[in-house]
């Protein structure tokens, strides 16, 4: 398949789908809420909606493709949620371990490389391996990039950008009046990463949640009805038609 028509197949289904191609965003982060709530209108356990969530993902992800999102990065694991029950964590470890074999055949029939950002040294070891093999394997795929963010925390990431950044001061390979907004950039968890130009949360949340504080300071937020697990392509192109409506300023006028 040669470079013009990967290009304009994206072109094409945008606008079959009602969007336009011009005024996509690249980088799409989504805030995936409403797994529990769901299973418990079902009068299910809690580990129906994860399951189901995470089909979820999978229909998002090659959607995102479709359109021809550079970026997409899922909130999967907070580091909040490590209060949650053992039994549960446990359930979503195992899930995220099953999920991460499974899809990796879907990720390079569509091209797509795995990233992950958090503090990923907390994850269970045999997770961990799973990662890496994955993030590896799809390390020269060029079409999007997935980014699960995994035991992630906004203010985790600042601090630890502010302490590698006070070591190289320390080592004094850096003045302090040098620091720039680009120092703290280069030290985030995907220094290379594009910010985040729509937020999306799900079951009709309206909070931030300690995701993306720096890259996402000039993203659109987007909060949509349905839980995550009810969360189909027809509202993902609504929030992005959302989104193509808004007029972006920069703290312009």
């Amino acid at each position: 398949m040669d470079h013009v028509t990967k290009v304009a197949q994206p072109i094409a289904h945008a606008t079959a789908v009602g969007l336009d191609s011009s005024r996509l965003p690249r980088h799409v982060a989504i805030i995936m809420d409403g797994n529990g709530r769901w299973a418990k209108s079902r009068t299910w356990d809690r580990t129906r909606g994860h399951q189901q969530g995470a089909e979820v993902v999978r229909s998002i992800t090659t959607e995102s493709v479709k359109l021809g999102i550079a970026r997409l990065t899922l909130y999967a694991f907070s580091s909040e949620n490590w209060s949650r029950p053992p039994a549960e964590i446990d359930f979503l470890m195992e899930l995220l371990d099953r999920f991460l074999k499974n899809e990796l055949p879907t990720l390079q029939e569509n091209d797509v490389r795995l990233e992950a950002i958090g503090s990923l040294q907390r994850l269970p070891l045999n997770v961990r391996k799973t990662l890496d093999r994955i993030i590896n394997t799809t390390a020269q795929n060029k079409s999007m990039v997935l980014c699960l963010a995994l035991s992630y925390g906004g203010r985790d990431e600042l601090t630890d950008a502010c302490r590698a950044i006070a070591r190289e001061v320390q080592a004094g390979r850096i003045a302090p009046e040098e620091i720039t907004p680009q120092t703290i950039q280069s030290h985030l968890y995907a220094p290379h990463a594009h910010d985040v130009d729509v937020v999306i949360r799900t079951a009709g949340e309206q909070r931030m949640s300690n995701f993306l504080p720096w890259e996402a300071t000039y993203a659109e937020f987007i909060s949509v009805a349905p839980l995550w697990p009810d969360f189909g392509i027809a509202a993902y192109h609504a929030a992005l038609q959302e989104f193509q409506r808004r007029e972006r300023r920069f703290g312009g006028v």
